[in-house]
């Protein structure tokens, strides 16, 4: 069985011991079945030193239901479709209840609850959700069609919350539509993407995360750090991050697209001059990003790379990238694969 990792304390009544005592909370890799597809997920539970050998382990309801829904996640990352996370995060970026967003959508009432909750979406559902996700004019055109699912008052509140998306939307759109421009020869899960589809919802989050705690956060570094993210993510998960593609270049691995990436508008990136008066891209974390796209684990895996990176300038991070397998092993201009991060250095 997997090596469990000890999360905390906790005094409480033990159910095993019948004492209260302090027990511990753990995590570790566990694998179960679902669908017919074997799938790897965190799984936490309570520790009792002072019961029998092999029955020292128990989890709370609680507990239990997070496991659970941790492994359907991992059985949805397995399939592309969004994860609880990621659907919680569309219904608030719209500012609507579980409720409103399955009458939007002309769902039952409790549709939404169960696949933020429990339930796996099937494909067709977890593309109207994507469609809504990445296109308000969408949630607009379902507003009209589902208008007699609400109240008048209900209606017009719901209208403005999608107008006032709308009012965003424009740009960042046209960006992530190039974007994807450019990915679109990678829409198939492989070891040049790390098995992930690009998520660009979650390299906003993962850029802006990093940004809260790297205050000299440049365009070479920040680079290098999203690879180490993706990297340490393949090799503890078997799954890269977010689906970017990776270059050999002189400066280390730098993704496909990376110029169109600058130009997201959820991002807050600024020109600013270095001591030698060249313009550098500054980044600093977005105001009201929402973090929900990162699961515990997404950022575990970022506090790891940002804790080892953190004080590192960018030369330092570069000459240190050059030493990686995954570099020494791949010419300029190469794609870099997944396959040789299982070869990175200790964090």
């Amino acid at each position: 069985m997997e090596a469990s990792k000890v999360i905390r304390k906790v005094h409480m009544d033990c159910p095993l011991c019948d004492k209260k005592h302090d027990v511990e909370e753990r995590k570790r890799l566990a694998s179960i079945t679902i669908k017919g597809d074997k799938v790897s997920y965190e799984e936490h539970f309570f520790y009792c030193i002072n019961a029998d050998e092999e029955e020292r382990e128990f989890e709370t309801g609680a507990m239990a239901n997070e496991n659970l829904l941790n492994a359907r996640n991992a059985y949805r990352v397995l399939h592309g479709l969004l994860t609880s996370e990621e659907i919680v995060g569309i219904r608030k970026s719209y500012g609507l209840s579980q409720v409103d967003l399955a009458r939007l959508l002309g769902w039952g009432e409790a549709t939404i609850s169960r696949y933020e909750s429990k339930a796996i979406q099937d494909e067709a559902y977890d593309t109207m959700l994507r469609m809504i996700k990445d296109n308000p004019l969408v949630a607009l055109e379902l507003l009209k069609k589902n208008a007699d699912k609400f109240s008048e008052t209900k209606r017009r509140l719901v209208r403005s919350k999608i107008v006032g998306k709308l009012d965003s939307y424009g740009k960042e759109y046209l960006t992530r539509q190039a974007l994807e421009a450019e990915y679109a020869k990678f829409d198939a899960a492989t070891d040049f993407n790390g098995f992930t589809l690009l998520n660009i919802d979650k390299i906003e989050a993962m850029i802006s995360y990093i940004a809260e705690s790297v205050s000299n956060l440049f365009k070479v570094k920040l680079m290098k750090m999203l690879w180490y993210g993706d990297a340490l993510s393949f090799k503890r998960r078997g799954i890269a991050m977010t689906g970017m593609v990776y270059r050999h270049e002189p400066m280390g691995a730098l993704p496909v697209g990376h110029y169109r990436l600058m130009n997201l508008e959820n991002l807050n990136i600024r020109e600013e001059e270095s001591n030698n008066y060249d313009l550098m891209l500054h980044i600093y974390p977005s105001k009201g990003m929402d973090y929900a796209v990162l699961t515990d684990e997404d950022r575990s895996i970022l506090d790891d790379v940002i804790k080892k990176f953190k004080d590192y300038k960018a030369k330092d991070i570069i000459e240190y990238m050059h030493g990686e397998t995954a570099y020494t092993k791949t010419k300029a201009g190469e794609m870099i694969p997944f396959g040789l991060a299982k070869d990175i250095r200790e964090f």
